[in-house]
């Protein structure tokens, strides 16, 4: 019996069957764990350097606090010193409000600009330059005359009011539709003078587009994924429903290419940490693209040797990013970057049911990635937060 059928076994019934070792049959009772919740502790005895705080002081570019006006700041950035996070990067500034439809469904839009400025205003009151905003564009309405106009304008004030940035989410592209019910491309020429206006202020557009490909694939036994897929059905992407992955994230390097004079930051390594040597050439190609690595450390632990050598090659394109706010997760994150640990556990096994390893960067790289890199892209963040020695 392949592997493959063992595993799909295993997903699909619990029921007792017997496999195949050599010549001796290995009975397998009806109480035996799903092929996920296999995960015996290692036997292996290797150094490990556990890592709960930055080696430099860092930017989580990736993050969310999604009520940030009304929220007390001081947990949140005591919690930020323990892990030597100097600046977090709410990219959800318009956070979400729930909406009543006529129809009887209950759906979630974005808030206003008026929401935006008092989060900001918070962070001014209560931990001066501890969080900096980006603003989120709302796309109902888009078709309409003075769509364009309207959030143009509103773009410009969400920027006075302290926006240093424009969060993209992933609906665009996927499943937010215009007046008349069809899909919005990321690539949609109405969406232009938004990239355009974006270059003018100086502002970068971090863009989530997509999700890993994965979720496009069968849900069977030759899906990496697979996991995900059972914990989250929702991710599914049928092909009834969505248009190819390699569509959806084509649209968006589009945009990078049509809209060279603005700074673009593709979220999640573009989702593209399984195959680096693609994503470089993207870079290389277009010199107004950056990303960042969030939620998808799993794919870098488990090429440490290959991902040192993007990083390095790399180094002035690449964020430090997170996404959820989980304080504990850090110390992988720290651990992947920093050390040359071998065969240790990344946080969600969902991502990956593998081990991952440290890739043990530099310290140049790594100031790069933690702070200097996110310095020079997004503007309003204090610098005296940081080193002014780079060598210090």
């Amino acid at each position: 019996m392949t592997r493959s059928a063992v595993i799909a076994l295993c997903v699909l019934c619990p029921i007792a069957f017997a496999v195949h070792a050599q010549e001796e049959e290995v009975a397998i009772s009806p109480d035996t764990p799903y092929f996920h919740q296999y995960d015996p502790p290692s036997t292996l005895v290797v150094p490990q350097h556990p890592v709960s705080r930055s080696r430099f002081p860092f930017i989580d570019v990736h993050n969310h606090q999604w009520q940030l006006p009304d929220q007390d700041l001081g947990e949140l950035t005591r919690e930020m010193d323990a892990l030597n996070m100097a600046v977090m990067v709410n990219l959800s500034g318009r956070g979400f409000r729930r909406v009543e439809n006529q129809d009887g469904t209950v759906s979630f839009g974005l808030n206003d600009g008026e929401f935006l400025k008092r989060g900001v205003e918070n962070v001014r009151r209560s931990a001066p330059g501890r969080l900096v905003v980006f603003t989120n564009l709302d796309l109902q309405g888009i078709g309409e005359p003075d769509w364009q106009q309207r959030t143009l304008r509103q773009l410009e004030t969400d920027v006075a009011n302290g926006a240093v940035g424009l969060k993209i989410y992933k609906n665009l592209g996927m499943d937010a539709k215009d007046g008349s019910g069809e899909r919005i491309p990321v690539d949609d020429p109405r969406l232009d003078p938004v990239w355009a206006k974006c270059g003018e202020l100086g502002i970068p557009v971090l863009i989530h587009t997509g999700d890993p490909a994965p979720f496009w694939q069968p849900k069977n036994a030759d899906n990496e994924r697979l996991l995900e897929l059972m914990e989250r059905p929702g991710r599914i992407r049928s092909p009834g429903e969505y248009p190819p992955w390699e569509q959806i994230m084509g649209e968006q390097h589009n945009v990078f290419r049509k809209h060279p004079e603005t700074s673009f930051i593709a979220a999640h390594l573009d989702w593209m940490g399984n195959d680096l040597a693609r994503l470089g050439k993207l870079l290389d190609e277009l010199p107004n693209v950056n990303t960042e690595i969030g939620a998808v450390l799993a794919e870098l632990g488990r090429q440490p040797r290959f991902a040192r050598r993007f990083f390095i090659d790399h180094q002035d394109r690449i964020l430090f990013g997170k996404d959820s706010w989980v304080p504990s997760e850090y110390h992988v994150y720290f651990r992947v970057l920093q050390t040359a640990d071998e065969y240790f556990d990344y946080y969600r096994r969902r991502h990956g049911l593998w081990k991952i390893y440290g890739m043990d960067l530099p310290d140049d790289v790594l100031r790069k990635v933690y702070y200097e890199n996110a310095l020079r892209i997004i503007p309003g963040i204090d610098r005296s937060l940081f080193p002014r020695d780079p060598k210090t």
